[in-house]
């Protein structure tokens, strides 16, 4: 018999977790003083924030294809973690958040710390579940687990009354290897791939998107085969960057609002739209009574509750596309596609001519945020991960950096949550010591976590920070300049000393205002040894091109 602390700890150890994210209170702390026992086993990273916490930990689970972990004490504790279980859940990412709660007798007393993180959770987890019995601890967590990272990848909050630590119950972890009312694996169906192959061989002018679940399914490999064996011009979402080689021939680039211009103008040109593991955001279609209406659509889709949700498809392929790619690459004819696929590079070449050489290699005074990232590409390994908050630097940073490998895009981004980045970015290194970790950040989110250069401090990970400063809200202040006639309405920002602050908590920091020094900076900060900080002052109204205003058709993308 030992107590429910040690049952907690125990079983994530059982789980094989290496690190957990957390910050200690009342609540949680028989939880922690077991953790003080098996530091030889399982590492905690203290963060200053439980925000910071569950950013971490979805960092982590990104680059390391594992659950993340975060652990939090009840009332304020709990709630700070709501935010990341949100963005987690929409952005699919597995993570098993562990709670304190008061004691199992005081429940609806309203003492002191004490809320209802399950009811508070609820729509934003996969699934949750509250503890009152030290017995049920090493079962939950196994569920929560099994939950968190079976299909559709997903966050569970796991909340433990205080009692629940204390008391005494035998250890027995058993994993969780299904459950009866759960049913996560959908067996792909030869009639669909059947249907599908048919309308791919057939068509003139077939057309890929691709998102993330190329990256969860693990199925880069078969992806390629499909692309190699077909190709059709293949376009990637935000999330879905880095599932294939932007050095393949079939990518033509990046859809939705600030995507390139050739994959949005054609959706609207093709005749079969084929998506893969995607979920037609609306960032991604603009007005959906005008999105590809002309294309018979293919929906290749693990999630049942996608298919038809936004976009009406044609044929639907449900199943692992690790398992269906496979199936459909084995029935599809081998084509080239060649004057399809020249009409994406024709206007390719116009949006290079008239956004791209702009915002790389500009001839204006002012620094643009698309050449900090060439000189970024320049120095980079090519496993670097690249982590954005949201905003400009968001969109800009993604459209130009190169990504070679899988793993590669940590970002929010169905919930667009600012502040994302500086915690994502420990927890992307703390996966993998051995890759660069770039974080691009703007003065806006930077100084939503902040505190958390503190736990870089201490942890000693060696991240990269690059600032965008142009010393406004960038994303809000475009739209008010396009929409809201330059009515900049408190999106301006007097911002700290932000070299004085990365100093502070003894963090390597530079600062960069003119072209000549750009280069020298960016090549140094990506070979220095440990953390560094490195602020590039932009232009203040640079704006990001292409864009599709909302509730415009992907037809109507902008150059300017």
């Amino acid at each position: 018999m030992i107590r429910g602390a040690d049952i907690v700890v125990k079983s994530l150890i059982s789980e094989n977790v290496q690190h957990i994210f957390g910050y200690p209170g009342g609540a949680i702390m028989p939880v922690y003083d077991a953790l003080y026992d098996y530091h030889d086993q399982i590492k905690h990273i203290l963060t200053r924030h439980e925000q910071g916490a569950i950013h971490a930990a979805q960092g982590y689970a990104r680059v390391s294809g594992k659950v993340g972990v975060a652990l939090a004490t009840s009332g304020p504790g709990a709630t700070n973690l709501i935010t990341g279980l949100a963005d987690a859940m929409i952005d699919s990412t597995p993570l098993v958040c562990i709670t304190g709660q008061v004691a199992a007798h005081l429940l609806g007393s309203d003492a002191f710390q004490e809320t209802d993180v399950v009811g508070i959770s609820m729509p934003v987890t996969k699934w949750n579940i509250q503890v009152r019995r030290a017995e049920d601890i090493a079962p939950a967590i196994a569920k929560g687990f099994h939950i968190a990272r079976s299909g559709r990848p997903g966050p569970v909050l796991i909340d433990i009354t205080k009692n629940a630590q204390v008391e005494s119950g035998a250890f027995n972890y058993v994993p969780c290897l299904s459950i009866r009312s759960y049913r996560p694996n959908i067996p792909v169906e030869a009639k669909a791939i059947k249907a599908a192959a048919e309308l791919i061989n057939q068509a003139e002018r077939p057309y890929v998107l691709f998102g993330q679940g190329v990256i969860i399914g693990k199925a880069e490999q078969e992806f390629k085969a499909f692309l190699d064996k077909t190709g059709i011009p293949a376009a990637s979402t935000l999330l879905g960057s880095g599932a294939l080689s932007e050095d393949h021939p079939s990518f033509v680039g990046k859809l939705g609002m600030h995507g390139n211009y050739a994959p949005n103008l054609l959706t609207n040109k093709c005749d079969v739209l084929i998506a893969i593991g995607m979920r037609f955001d609306d960032r991604v279609t603009g007005d959906l009574s005008r999105y590809a209406k002309q294309a018979k659509v293919i929906h290749l889709e693990l999630d049942p509750a996608e298919v038809n949700k936004n976009v009406k498809c044609e044929v639907a392929v449900l199943g692992d596309c690790k398992e269906s790619l496979a199936m459909l690459t084995a029935e599809v004819n081998s084509k080239t596609h060649e004057g399809w696929m020249e009409k994406f590079r024709e206007l390719e070449l116009l949006e290079k001519e008239s956004v791209i050489n702009h915002d790389l290699s500009p001839t204006k005074t002012g620094l643009t945020m698309g050449e900090v990232i060439r000189y970024v590409n320049q120095y980079k390994a090519d496993d670097a991960v690249l982590v954005t908050d949201v905003g400009q630097h968001q969109m800009i940073a993604w459209r130009y950096f190169n990504f070679k490998t899988s793993k590669t895009q940590v970002t929010s981004g169905g919930l667009g949550t600012m502040g994302f980045a500086l915690p994502a970015a420990l927890g992307a290194q703390m996966a993998d010591y051995s890759r660069q970790v770039i974080c691009v950040v703007g003065d806006g989110g930077i100084q939503m976590t902040i505190q958390e250069l503190g736990t870089i401090m201490q942890t000693k990970a060696p991240v990269k920070v690059v600032l965008l400063n142009n010393n406004f809200l960038g994303m809000v202040r475009q739209w008010q300049q396009m929409f809201f006639d330059r009515r900049y309405s408190f999106t301006e920002l007097d911002n700290p000393d932000f070299i004085k602050l990365a100093e502070a908590y003894n963090i390597k920091a530079t600062k960069v205002a003119e072209r000549e020094d750009l280069s020298d900076a960016v090549a140094d900060m990506l070979t220095h040894d440990g953390p560094y900080f490195l602020e590039v002052v932009v232009e203040k109204e640079d704006n990001v091109f292409p864009m599709i205003a909302t509730g415009s058709s992907v037809e109507e993308v902008r150059l300017s």
